[in-house]
């Protein structure tokens, strides 16, 4: 399963890339306002450095012709562009305009297999399930996420699924056992998956005991 980070925040993609484990970026309106700076110039700064890698971009209309135009224009900006839609009426026929034209498409504020198969048959490259946010409303959001995959695996749909809304690294876990192709997190929660306090008691105890007997060890 592949990870991408969820941000708009340039030194948080920039990190993750430089770990080497992200294989995208989603972002959205919310994330790009928290960040105050301009839409256009973060979207292109995020590709000066993770390159072709997929980036999720969002239009921000709800008029059917305005995504087309709007995400045509984000997708002139770099090759990665995946051009990120809302699930709704006007959101599937943009999708399937867009993917007509050849352009990638991320269906997104996905709450219900329905909605994923709708999305995936519109031409959707990718569907956003968001498990949070269903989980908040005392729903099991990854009966979601496993739901989709039985669908699309027994129908060969080839549309990926991204695990979104993901709020702590067992999200991630249950998303890839039950099928998901992609998790998008936050960075908090990218660098909670490194973590472990018995990685952190070895390194100490590693250090000090070569600390205490380097001297009889020689240099690397």
């Amino acid at each position: 399963m592949q990870i991408f980070i969820d941000s708009a925040n340039i030194e948080e993609v920039r990190r993750a890339h430089e770990w080497g484990v992200i294989s995208g970026v989603t972002t959205n309106p919310s994330l790009i306002a928290k960040e105050g700076r301009d839409f256009i110039a973060t979207i292109k700064e995020m590709i000066s450095i993770v390159g072709n890698l997929p980036l999720s971009a969002e239009v921000v209309t709800m008029d059917a012709n305005e995504m087309v135009e709007q995400g045509k224009r984000l997708a002139s900006i770099g090759e990665g562009i995946v051009v990120k839609i809302p699930m709704n009426e006007a959101g599937l026929i943009a999708t399937n305009q867009l993917a007509k034209a050849g352009i990638k498409t991320n269906v997104t504020l996905i709450f219900s297999s329905t909605q994923a198969l709708l999305a995936a048959r519109a031409g959707a490259t990718y569907v956003s399930p968001f498990i949070g946010r269903l989980d908040d409303i005392n729903q099991v959001g990854m009966n979601l996420i496993e739901e989709t995959s039985s669908i699309f695996r027994t129908h060969a749909i080839e549309t990926q699924i991204i695990s979104a809304s993901i709020r702590h690294t067992a999200h991630i876990i249950e998303a890839a056992l039950v099928g998901a192709h992609i998790a998008t997190t936050p960075f908090k929660v990218i660098q909670q998956m490194m973590k472990h306090p018995l990685t952190d008691a070895g390194i100490e105890k590693f250090m000090a005991d070569w600390e205490e007997s380097k001297d009889n060890l020689g240099s690397i």
